[in-house]
């Protein structure tokens, strides 16, 4: 069987790698360099604590190989259990979040529901005024990116990947409703299945191919910032569910700030700023303040950058054969990095199998979008 992958970030890679392994022919193809999109941009988030079923199922298959990443790919990817820690003041939010605790711990997440006065104690720097509940997962952390990435890519190659960066797919062909291969700006690639791993570009991709999907590009940003009181190492990822503020210690004593704050338009993937907006970056400080002595007036903006994320509606992936022959792995809405490991196998089961069986993927079909059947992940940062 032969499977043209396009885009070349984590999801892409992950996708090439475990088909190869089944014994696919693969040809990878992405426009520019391997993990540019929105990998390298990332956060590195691996977590369980979601509001769906769905989207815990997928952390949970993704946490078996990112907790023996270091072993499978000989790649250390800097993997850090710091925990994440979501806290609130909405009496409403905490009752949502006590019954996620218990759905995530009946499918064996190891999250607890605390109080504010104990998820102190895993955050020593949070104020904890105005807060009524917190949720906490020791499990949880974070990860490299960029090595995660380099591990997939390498395994890719030795898997007998054809990965071709700097080559960008103009066109998909079909033959009557069913996808027959690519046309890239080197030529033409015949394929027996098409995998749209694009990410932000994943609607651009899929309209070559006939085929509407509702996933938006959206621009992220991330600020690195030197804190007015000292982060250890081992504060958990920690996240206000109120406001969206979110932050976890850096190297050398920094701090990753982060947020959504305001309007939320779509974007040119190929024509948006990658340049952190010292406005926004402030605004995310300020927010940090209102919950954490971390900051203040006294912390320091280092720098940041800007990425983006494939959004769709319900913040849930499309993970699915949308057409003959063409099988989408995109829209993860900010939850693509940690999400991939369990996302290049069920591409792989969808291609070898028709169906998956790792999980239950039927929730995530884009035909939720029109049946009204769509599920909302509220722990979105």
């Amino acid at each position: 069987m032969k499977v043209t992958v396009v885009g070349g970030g984590i999801v892409g890679l992950s996708s090439a790698y475990y088909l190869a392994r089944g014994g696919a022919d693969v040809t990878l193809c992405e426009k520019g360099s391997l993990g540019m999109g929105s990998t390298a941009r990332s956060a590195g988030g691996i977590r369980t604590q979601f509001s769906t079923e769905i989207n815990v199922e997928l952390s949970l298959r993704s946490l078996e190989v990112w907790d023996s990443f270091h072993e499978q790919f000989d790649v250390d990817i800097a993997h850090r259990r710091n925990g994440y820690l979501f806290v609130t003041g909405d009496e409403e939010t905490a009752d949502r979040c006590r019954t996620d605790v218990e759905m995530q711990n009946e499918l064996g997440a190891e999250s607890r529901f605390i109080t504010p006065a104990e998820a102190e104690e895993h955050c020593p720097g949070l104020e904890t005024d105005g807060l009524v509940a917190a949720t906490y997962n020791g499990q949880d952390g974070f990860a490299d990116p960029n090595l995660a990435m380099q591990g997939y890519a390498g395994e890719a190659r030795e898997e007998g990947v054809d990965i071709r960066t700097k080559t960008a797919v103009t066109d998909v062909q079909t033959d009557g409703d069913e996808v027959t291969g690519v046309v890239t700006d080197e030529g033409r690639i015949d394929a027996d299945i098409v995998v749209n791993a694009a990410g932000a570009w994943s609607q651009a991709l899929a309209d070559l191919a006939d085929v509407d999907l509702p996933i938006s590009p959206r621009r992220r940003q991330l600020a690195v910032v030197d804190p007015q009181r000292s982060l250890s190492d081992d504060v958990p990822l920690t996240i206000n569910l109120d406001t969206g503020s979110y932050f976890r210690p850096e190297r050398d004593g920094a701090a990753l700030v982060g947020g959504h704050f305001g309007d939320d338009p779509d974007v040119d993937p190929d024509r948006y700023s990658d340049s952190l907006d010292i406005e926004w970056a402030a605004t995310a400080v300020e927010h940090a303040a209102e919950y954490t002595a971390y900051f203040g007036d006294d912390a320091r903006i280092r720098r940041g950058w800007a990425g983006l994320y494939a959004v769709t509606p319900d913040h849930h992936p499309i993970i699915e054969e949308t057409a003959p022959g063409f099988v989408t792995a995109a829209g993860f809405s900010g939850h693509g990095f940690q999400h991939a490991p369990a996302t290049g196998k069920l591409v792989a089961e969808l291609c070898f199998d028709g169906e998956a069986s790792l999980a239950d993927i039927s929730c995530l079909s884009s035909s939720r979008f029109e049946d009204g059947t769509g599920m909302i992940e509220h722990n979105v940062a």
